[in-house]
C-alpha cells in the first residue's frame, strides 16, 4: 500500500516540472519590465512571450506581475520567484559550464553606448560571466561617435554603436531600429513648447531630434544636457523634458510617447564592430551573446 502510494506522489510531482525556457523569459521580463523587450532580446514575438508567462502562471496557480503604465512588475509571489528562478538557472548553466569542451579565458574590451549598458548588459555580463568565469570583461560605455573615433576605438575588441543610416556600414548590422521619443512614465509632455533633455554635440540621437524639429513649426528648446542616460532619466522625473533613443533600448521607466506635435525621427543602424584582439574565440562568443539579444 505505501508503495504504490509513493508512485502516486512520485507520479503527481514529475508531472508538475517548470521549463527552463520560461524560467528564462520570466528572469528577463522581471530585468527589462516589458513584455515587447523581452520577446525582442530572446527573439520571439510578444504573443510567444504571454503565452509562456499564461504557462507559468497557470503551473503556478498564481499571478506574478502587476502592470504599472507602460512596464511589468513583479507582486510579492513574482520576486520570490524571481529568486528562485535566477539559482535555478545559475544551476543549469552551471552544469553546462562543467561540460563545456573549451573553456574560455582571457580579457576583452567592450564599447558600449550608454542606454544599451543600462538595458542590454543586465541580461548579458551576469549570465556571461557566471558561465565563462575566467574571462574578465572590461566595459567602457561613450557616445557612439567617441567609441568609433580614431584615437578610442583601438582600445576595444569589440564595439557596439549607432551609426545613422546615410553614413557608411561598419561591421554586423545586427538591427535597423526605430527612433522613438520617451519621457518619464509619471510625467506629462508639456503643451507649451516642446522640452529637450539630450546628450552632448557628437550624440546620434541629438542630431537627429534638432534636424526633426528644424523642420516644423513647434517651439522647443533644450533645458538639459548630460551624456549619461541615467542623468536623463533624472531630468526626465524632474519633468525637465522628453528625450529619443533607439525602441530596443528604451529602458523600463520610460514610456514611447506618441504626439502629433513630435516628427518622426526614422531609423538608427545598431552595429556591432569586431576589431583585432588577443582573444578572438573570447570575442566570438560574446558576439553570439550581443546578437542573439539585439535580433
Amino acid at each position: 500500500m505505501y508503495y504504490w502510494h509513493s508512485i502516486r506522489l512520485y507520479n503527481i510531482y514529475i508531472m508538475k516540472q517548470l521549463s527552463i525556457d520560461n524560467l528564462r523569459t520570466f528572469v528577463t521580463i522581471a530585468d527589462l519590465g516589458s513584455f515587447q523587450k523581452a520577446g525582442d532580446l530572446l527573439g520571439r514575438t510578444q504573443p510567444a512571450i504571454s503565452l509562456q508567462m499564461k504557462k507559468l502562471e497557470s503551473q503556478l496557480e498564481k499571478k506574478l506581475f502587476t502592470k504599472k503604465g507602460q512596464s511589468y512588475q513583479l507582486n510579492p509571489d513574482g520576486q520570490w520567484l524571481y529568486e528562485q528562478a535566477r539559482k535555478i538557472l545559475s544551476l543549469n548553466d552551471g552544469i553546462f559550464r562543467e561540460f563545456t569542451e573549451h573553456k574560455l579565458s582571457g580579457r576583452l574590451r567592450l564599447g558600449i553606448p550608454s542606454e544599451f549598458a543600462s538595458t542590454l548588459l543586465p541580461s548579458i555580463v551576469g549570465e556571461f560571466s557566471q558561465r565563462y568565469p575566467d574571462v574578465s570583461l572590461d566595459v567602457t560605455s561613450a557616445l557612439s561617435r567617441q567609441l568609433l573615433s580614431p584615437n578610442f576605438r583601438h582600445q576595444f575588441d569589440l564595439i557596439l554603436a549607432l551609426i545613422p543610416p546615410e553614413l557608411p556600414i561598419e561591421g554586423e548590422v545586427l538591427l535597423k531600429d526605430q527612433l522613438v521619443w520617451v519621457c518619464d512614465s509619471n510625467q506629462a509632455v508639456s503643451k507649451q513648447s516642446i522640452n529637450l533633455v539630450v546628450a552632448p554635440d557628437g550624440c546620434v540621437y541629438r542630431s537627429r531630434i534638432i534636424e526633426k524639429l528644424k523642420q516644423q513649426t513647434h517651439a522647443w528648446k533644450i533645458t538639459y544636457t548630460n551624456a549619461d542616460l541615467y542623468g536623463l532619466i533624472a531630468a526626465m522625473r524632474q519633468g525637465l523634458g522628453i528625450t529619443a533613443l533607439a525602441r530596443s533600448s528604451v529602458p523600463p521607466e520610460l514610456s514611447i510617447i506618441k504626439d502629433n506635435r513630435l516628427p518622426q525621427l526614422g531609423q538608427i543602424n545598431i552595429c556591432l564592430i569586431k576589431q583585432e584582439g588577443q582573444h578572438p574565440q573570447v570575442c566570438e562568443t560574446l558576439t553570439g551573446y550581443i546578437r542573439s539579444r539585439i535580433n
